[in-house]
């Protein structure tokens, strides 16, 4: 490889963006799946606590 092309090379990779847009796909995607792990394990946690209840009411 001659050197006189690493700056054109270097040139095209930073001015390409094809992969853009799967990259922030990807980090909202990962940005739902926190919120909705967050808010399933809220959720779990409050149905416990009510199955425990029911469960001590029908001893």
């Amino acid at each position: 490889m001659a050197l006189h092309l690493i700056p054109k090379l270097a040139s095209d990779f930073l001015r390409d963006e094809t992969g853009a847009t799967s990259i922030e796909y990807a980090l909202i995607a990962s940005g739902i799946s926190i919120v909705i792990v967050a808010a399933v394990t809220g959720i779990g946690s409050s149905l416990k606590d009510r199955f425990d209840t029911l469960n001590g009411l029908l001893r």
